[in-house]
């Protein structure tokens, strides 16, 4: 490319950019949102110019660089079919929030510091564009330590947004996730150290050594119970309705994705690099994807609070993509990331819709609501489409994902045990509870009676509706031409 290192610039850039908004976060106040803004929409379009040119010469882009010569410890980043549509994901995620944020926070500040605003606007955007950033150098990094240290850049940067911009009980919260986040990243991080102590390298592409070796069932177990705690699978889960529900709705949003991302480093970590391994786990994972999935879907009904009731839902769609992936064929893996990508698109807009009628109405009780569509049309419209993407109904990428997935989970089934086959027809006949717990909260709070109290709502700001209607719209996109993002899969996942 002739923009010199885009994948470390558009990583770095909001790490340093982040770092002067904090120190004089009091003498900028409100234009540091739009600072943030404008860096992370710099570093979306890098990597969408990296996406580009991967789609036309389809050769992963690499930068390699020398982190201490003392014990040769270097770090890369690569741009290949499997990163590059996920950091392209987060990125415009983030500018998307970022941008639904600067109202949202303006309130949110004043309401916990009226007497100092300014200096708060710094703490927050610092810890947020280090979220997003985060995010970002997960997809990207090749190296386990580096990715390792993302990890626990998003982790401390959502614990500090909810301990000092959070809901109820905020503080007691923070610390839960804390723990658990820690806990997690901790199980993983012995996968981690017990490659190097046997390969010598903290690449990435160094698992592939393990193959054949005993150690390597034992490498692939932490790994993949560090991801499941992460991922709030059934058994890990109490954590989440907690973190979701109490946290800010847009950084909810993200959180979520960092549950979700958990399904993309099984992928990266283990699917690729030690295929017949991580398929000994097929089983006994895709039957806890649909313990998950289940119980996700019957916990998320249970709720009358809009923002518990969407964060409950994250448990049960989450494990979808594990289901997929754990399938272990190419299509399941694919359709798996491809759903996860999806839902990102779908649950941002939908935690995000949970902060706009708690915004406009101070709301959450779902019994106190009703007829809010009459004042608030293009709000419920969105939700409508966010409700679609979560329960594949055509056009919304949703449907094109769980279609792909569910070929590769039923190719699974076919050519392996009766197990596997009737794990495929109850994970389809589970996919109903999703249009149930998608569609019934929009009746009781949109439709019906418009309560007396009600009736002076007004509309959202389109600062905060407009950037989740481009979520829709790149849905749309990705639901009429899923080969957008098959390209870069299928390039990526060549499993049998």
């Amino acid at each position: 490319m002739l923009i010199p290192k885009p994948l470390l610039q558009s990583i770095l850039l909001p790490v340093l950019i982040a770092i002067p908004i904090g120190i004089f976060g009091k003498r900028l106040g409100k234009k540091s949102g739009w600072i943030a803004l404008a860096t992370l929409l710099y570093s979306t379009i890098l990597l969408s110019l990296v996406g580009l040119e991967f789609i036309e010469t389809l050769t992963p882009l690499s930068e390699d660089y020398l982190w201490s010569g003392l014990i040769k410890l270097t770090f890369s980043f690569i741009a290949d079919g499997l990163s590059i549509p996920t950091a392209i994901t987060m990125a415009l995620m983030g500018v998307s929030i970022t941008i639904y944020s600067i109202p949202y926070m303006e309130k949110r500040i004043r309401e916990l510091y009226p007497e100092d605003q300014g200096s708060m606007y710094g703490i927050y955007y610092l810890n947020h564009m280090f979220l997003i950033a985060g995010l970002i150098g997960i997809a990207l990094s090749t190296n386990t330590i580096l990715l390792y240290l993302f990890l626990e850049l998003t982790m401390i940067a959502a614990y500090l947004l909810m301990d000092f911009f959070g809901y109820a009980d905020r503080h007691r919260v923070a610390i839960m996730y804390f723990i658990w986040s820690h806990v997690g990243a901790g199980l993983l991080l012995m996968g981690v150290v017990l490659t190097y102590i046997e390969t010598g390298s903290f690449s990435i592409s160094a698992i592939s050594d393990l193959s054949g070796k005993p150690i390597a069932i034992l490498v692939s177990f932490f790994i993949i119970v560090g991801l499941l705690i992460k991922m709030a699978a059934f058994g890990f889960h109490v954590w989440l309705p907690h973190v979701h529900g109490e946290h800010l709705a847009h950084v909810a949003g993200i959180i979520a994705t960092l549950a979700g991302m958990s399904n993309y480093l099984l992928v990266r970590l283990l699917a690729i690099n030690l295929p017949s391994v991580f398929s000994m786990f097929s089983i006994p994972l895709m039957i806890w994807a649909l313990v998950t999935m289940v119980y996700g879907a019957f916990l998320t009904l249970a709720q009358d609070d809009t923002k518990r009731l969407y964060a409950c839902s994250t448990i049960s769609q989450t494990a979808y993509s594990l289901l997929g992936i754990a399938s272990c064929t190419a299509l399941g893996i694919v359709g798996g990331i491809f759903y996860f990508l999806s839902h990102v698109l779908g649950k941002m807009m939908l935690l995000c819709i949970a902060g706009i009628i708690l915004h406009q109405t101070g709301l959450r009780d779902m019994n106190k609501m009703g007829g809010l569509a009459k004042t608030m049309p293009l709000t419920a419209a969105l939700t409508v489409m966010g409700s679609m993407i979560l329960s594949a109904i055509p056009p919304l990428s949703g449907f094109q994902a769980e279609w792909i997935m569910f070929v590769g989970i039923f190719r699974q089934g076919f050519q392996g045990s009766t197990t596997g086959l009737l794990i495929a027809l109850i994970g389809i006949f589970a996919t109903f509870l999703t249009l149930i717990y998608t569609f019934w909260p929009i009746k009781r709070i949109f439709f019906g009676p418009l309560p007396d109290e009600l009736k002076n709502v007004k509309r959202a700001p389109l600062m905060m509706t407009m950037p989740l209607l481009i979520l829709a719209i790149i849905s749309i996109i990705l639901g009429i031409y899923p080969d957008i993002l098959m390209k870069f899969l299928n390039s990526a996942i060549s499993l049998s």
